[in-house]
């Protein structure tokens, strides 16, 4: 026998082990839903610097159901994100926003009639409408405490510490709007817009703005979720 042969003959046994495991493998996932699967993908929104500005999960909110947007072509849409001024000690202003899909209006935070971005402060554009900017009084006739403007006095090294107090509340607690009106186009999950941000004092930043595709439910039908069942007890 040459020695050909005999390495022919110790392949078969190799071969045929390797198809048994490759038969084993499949027969245990069949059926079975990767673990991907079971997971809904929140919006990873995009993100974008320019000077001492950071801008981060910049997206287009998807419409929710009864409100007044709804991402087509005339109507409105929502620019959610987080803005960072991370300068030590100089302020920006956040003057507008320009895009092709329409329109953009900016409202600012209650109480305040631009937006403002105080040294080392973070400002939360919402998912939803703001809350008015002209706070109602109570049964006293007195405004609520929350809407006082923070003030602060030179200490007696001669820092004001407004800037402060600004930068430590709750960005969340009094946030923007940022609604584009009129658009010009349906907007589509899955694709990018551009939007460019104009700072009054760091200048412009063009960002790509993906679109939230929303909640989405996984759904699987009997047969899968036995199989599922029974691959769990069987291994």
């Amino acid at each position: 026998m040459t020695a050909l042969k005999k390495a022919r003959r110790r392949m078969v046994p190799v071969a045929a082990l390797a198809a048994g495991a490759a038969i084993a493998l499949t027969g245990c996932s069949s059926g079975q839903i990767s673990q991907t699967a079971d997971q809904v993908a929140a919006i990873n929104g995009n993100h974008a610097d320019v000077g001492k500005i950071a801008l981060r999960n910049v997206h287009i909110v998807f419409p929710a159901q009864g409100t007044e947007y709804n991402n087509t072509k005339g109507g409105k849409a929502i620019i959610a994100l987080s803005i960072i001024n991370n300068s030590p000690s100089v302020p920006d202003e956040l003057t507008s926003l320009t895009t092709d899909l329409g329109t953009v209006k900016i409202t600012p935070a209650a109480g305040k009639s631009t937006v403002e971005l105080a040294p080392q402060q973070t400002v939360v554009a919402a998912t939803k409408p703001v809350k008015p900017t002209t706070p109602a009084a109570d049964s006293h006739g007195a405004s609520p405490t929350s809407a006082a403007p923070t003030s602060a006095k030179p200490d007696a090294h001669g820092t004001d510490h407004a800037d402060v107090a600004e930068a430590t509340t709750d960005p969340e607690a009094k946030p923007i709007l940022i609604e584009i009106t009129g658009l010009t186009k349906d907007i589509t999950p899955g694709l990018t817009y551009n939007v460019a941000f104009n700072f009054k004092q760091n200048g412009t930043v063009q960002v790509q703005v993906p679109v939230d595709a929303g909640a989405t439910e996984r759904h699987e039908s009997d047969k899968s979720g036995a199989t599922e069942a029974e691959h769990k007890s069987g291994h």
